[in-house]
């Protein structure tokens, strides 16, 4: 009877421990078993490059959702993001893909509109900022055809000189 009594407690002890984990991880991994956590709205990008789900969604500097899902639709990255409760946007909210950092990881950046309506779930919010492709701009500046620069087949001959800061 000892021996029974002794794995009983053991394996309500490793049940415990094993419940602790998992409450452990769902809490650390932000994941919303339920959907209780926040409301959906959806927003379109003609590019979301690197932006991932589960990506922090920043309202003033402040973490207020994560990006639930990034789809293809009708040609243009379909982005759900999934808002706290306690947040209410206006239907004039601005959306922008950022980095952190030069090559960091992307995140989405909310500015709330001065707009009375309200957003509602599942609304989409209108004004999207595509994120800035880094490798693109330096390819632009190093092949000239950043706008102002010298473009291919313009010579330098055709201007004035770069270096001359008038200072005579």
């Amino acid at each position: 009877m000892k021996k029974f009594d002794l794995e009983l407690i053991i394996g309500l002890l490793m049940l415990c421990g094993i419940g602790v984990l998992v409450y452990i991880s769902v809490q650390l991994g932000q994941i919303d078993l339920g959907g209780r956590w926040g409301y959906t709205l959806y927003a379109y990008f003609t590019t979301a490059g690197g932006l991932q789900k589960g990506a922090v969604i920043e309202l003033a500097g402040v973490e207020i959702g994560r990006v639930e899902a990034v789809d293809l639709e009708n040609y243009q990255a379909k982005v759900a993001l999934k808002i706290r409760h306690d947040v209410v946007l206006p239907t004039d909210t601005r959306v922008a893909i950022k980095t952190t950092g030069l090559i960091g990881e992307r995140y989405i950046e909310i500015t709330p509109g001065t707009g009375n309506g309200r957003l509602q779930p599942g609304d989409q919010i209108r004004e999207t900022e595509s994120p800035v492709d880094i490798n693109e701009v330096i390819s632009q500046f190093i092949f000239g055809n950043v706008e102002g620069g010298t473009s291919k087949g313009d010579k330098q001959e055709d201007r004035t000189n770069p270096w001359d800061l008038g200072l005579e």
